[in-house]
């Protein structure tokens, strides 16, 4: 049980922006075995958010759980997103159709979604939090949100505002712990000293803590103890006041290795600490491109440029200086017929970035290495 919420099970939930896919539809099979063997091993938080996978995350969780499990079995998130709405008479009937699209009557979970100070202002001009909370005492939501990519001080501000949040989602692993372009440390002491739960994403950071550079995987390796996947998801968990650990899990092998280890959980001990340390040191000297692939951006690009995937070619070329990055950047990732050298420089990618890259020198960087 979860002491911060009794109807909440164990810490560890089911992130659904990066569901099985097949064909470009949710694969409903594959995503169905899934949500059968997180809840038969004790789990029920499901979080997800109505641009996910272009809406199409919200309909397969009614698809492959709403309408398979009694309403009590489960704990579903959703968020209030910036971009499905400019005027405040627009919230009401948005949210009603994420409750449609995912067949439930209630969130048990509402968020105000990817706050940053731009964000929030917008929120507050058009009473979004306001508007939420009257869902909340029509019963529509039971508790009340936000999840937030920005600094320390703009996160006091809001919950010194909004004093009725009750949880706070924030991207939080090792790599960004101390990484004063996210501040996870800081925006995670702020909910701490208000008592604040907190609800982490991005344990692994898009998959750059899985994925390990040789040197740093090592490490790991030696403790002779677990994945990198799972150090960096324990890491999460081992804070006090963390309530929950989101996991984008896109297949059912990802699905059974976190169970595994989150089941009967166990925070990291000192030698696993010290072992977090040694990688973050050598992630420092990589100068890799802190990207999680959450996509936003494309959706904002109007030249359809793949820029997550650019940025992991980069990456990965940074790393491990093959041919293999050329053959993805020039095969896979622009066949669309848009490269990084054909960004027009707009700016809109960078205002809905949760991770404030400059994204627009960034591509610079990319076309320099792979569009010559």
């Amino acid at each position: 049980m979860n002491r911060f919420f009794n109807e909440v099970k164990k810490n560890f939930g089911f992130g659904c922006m990066r569901l099985p896919m097949r064909d470009g539809e949710v694969d409903c099979v594959e995503f169905t075995k899934m949500v059968d063997a997180f809840i038969n091993n004790g789990f029920n938080y499901f979080d997800t958010a109505h641009g996910y996978l272009g809406g199409k995350s919200e309909t397969a969780l009614r698809e492959c759980l709403t309408s398979r499990y009694p309403r009590e079995a489960y704990i579903l998130t959703d968020k209030l997103s910036t971009h499905h709405f400019n005027r405040q008479e627009e919230i009401r009937p948005l949210f009603e159709s994420q409750l449609d699209a995912c067949g439930v009557d209630y969130f048990d979970f509402y968020l105000m979604h990817a706050q940053d100070a731009n964000i929030y202002a917008k929120y507050k001009r058009l009473c979004a939090y306001e508007t939420a909370l009257e869902f909340k005492r029509e019963g529509k939501i039971k508790h009340f949100g936000i999840s937030f990519h920005d600094k320390a001080d703009v996160l006091e501000q809001i919950l010194t505002e909004y004093p009725q949040i009750e949880a706070v989602q924030i991207q939080f692993n090792y790599a960004d712990y101390e990484d004063a372009s996210v501040e996870s440390r800081k925006c995670y002491e702020v909910c701490k000293k208000r008592g604040c739960p907190v609800i982490v994403m991005e344990p692994v950071k898009g998959g750059s803590l899985v994925n390990l550079p040789e040197d740093a995987g090592k490490i790991f390796d030696a403790l002779h103890g677990g994945s990198p996947a799972s150090y960096a998801i324990r890491f999460a968990a081992s804070f006090d006041g963390v309530m929950m650990v989101l996991s984008g899990m896109g297949d059912m092998n990802m699905m059974t290795e976190n169970i595994g280890f989150m089941k009967d959980f166990t925070p990291l001990d000192g030698t696993e600490m010290e072992a977090v340390k040694k990688v973050c040191g050598i992630f420092r000297l990589q100068n890799l491109i802190p990207c999680t692939a959450c996509r936003y951006c494309t959706e904002q690009c109007p030249k359809n440029i793949n820029i997550p995937d650019l940025f992991a070619c980069l990456n990965a070329k940074k790393q491990f200086r093959n041919w293999n990055t050329d053959y993805y950047y020039n095969n896979i990732h622009t066949q669309s017929g848009t490269k990084a050298s054909d960004c027009i420089k707009c700016g809109r990618c960078e205002q809905i970035c949760p991770q404030h890259l400059s994204i627009r020198e960034l591509m610079k960087e990319v076309a320099n290495e792979f569009d010559k």
